[in-house]
């Protein structure tokens, strides 16, 4: 079984990974491993914008719908999928081409799982009381360099963070977490656009999400709890604010948008501290001359 190396596709929300990844994988001959958190649950359709089943019968794609939303899915789940699908995708003869905007996973599965405690139920019981606002700010209290990393909406990551401090007295920051060698050979690409073109296609994004029924599937996500980690995909709290008379529409609206740009800042400033990506500008370069990139760097790959 020859290993191809794995081609990991990633960069901001809205970019346009999705629709070049799909190019790519008729290009060079590969099945889809998706490096997005929530698009692992059932029924996010709209709100992690999943291809349709039309094309994952044409290609396959795999670490989409596989957990309910009252289920638990971790980095640790992540791996050893992603895992079983890339020797599943290498016995086929075919390149794994890995394609998502979560920076964790991406890097957790290019470099191992931290070496962190494992979770403990009863702190994290504790934690999940509190109010994410109060979280946020006891993290940054006592690990202000992680939680100005991954910011105070991200209530699943800031909970982790302060179990791990709980258990051990240290920082999450402060442990050394990934191996220097990546576990598999691979090419990796930041595909990202110039500010004001990527904030328009977010907006546009978002619009066209709300006309295809991200309000009705934000109502069916209701049922499963609001404290479910599916929750936290962006769209589905703010769409909620609505359905409960919290918000209006626009206002809703609005705060999806906002949240969506912040979100595409945090993507940004994750993938700047990581090796090994070469760094596209789709807004300059044109995809042909993308695709014409990666065929060469694999060429190059083969004959290294």
């Amino acid at each position: 079984m020859e290993k191809k190396p794995l081609i990991v596709i990633t960069g901001p929300t809205a970019t346009g990974k999705t629709d070049f990844s799909l190019k790519l994988a008729r290009e060079i001959g590969g099945e889809i491993i998706s490096a997005d958190s929530m698009q692992v649950y059932k029924g996010l359709d709209i709100g992690t914008d999943k291809v349709s089943e039309e094309v994952r019968r044409e290609i396959p794609h795999y670490l989409i719908d596989v957990v309910e939303p009252s289920e638990k899915f971790s980095v640790a789940d992540f791996v050893r999928f992603s895992d079983e699908a890339i020797r599943e995708i290498w016995s086929k003869g075919k390149y794994p081409i890995v394609v998502g905007g979560t920076g964790f996973y991406i890097k957790a599965l290019l470099y191992g799982l931290p070496e962190t405690p494992p979770a403990s139920e009863e702190v994290r019981g504790e934690l999940s009381k509190l109010p994410t606002e109060t979280l946020y700010r006891e993290l940054l209290s006592v690990d202000s360099e992680y939680a100005k990393k991954i910011g105070e909406r991200d209530r699943k990551r800031i909970i982790r963070a302060l179990e791990v401090y709980r258990l051990t007295g240290k920082p999450l920051s402060s442990f050394k977490v990934w191996s220097e060698k990546p576990r598999y050979p691979f090419l990796g690409y930041f595909l990202y656009r110039n500010r004001p073109e990527l904030y328009r296609r977010i907006e546009d994004r978002v619009d066209s999400q709300i006309k295809r029924g991200l309000l009705k599937e934000a109502k069916e996500l209701l049922k499963f709890g609001e404290d479910t980690t599916a929750f936290q995909a962006l769209g589905y709290k703010e769409m909620v604010d609505y359905l409960k008379g919290i918000k209006s529409l626009d206002e809703a609206v609005r705060n999806l948008k906002r949240r969506t740009k912040e979100f595409a800042k945090r993507q940004f400033i994750w993938f700047r501290k990581e090796p090994g990506f070469k760094w596209i500008n789709l807004s300059e370069v044109p995809e042909e001359e993308v695709l014409e990139l990666i065929k060469k760097d694999l060429k190059s790959y083969k004959k290294g």
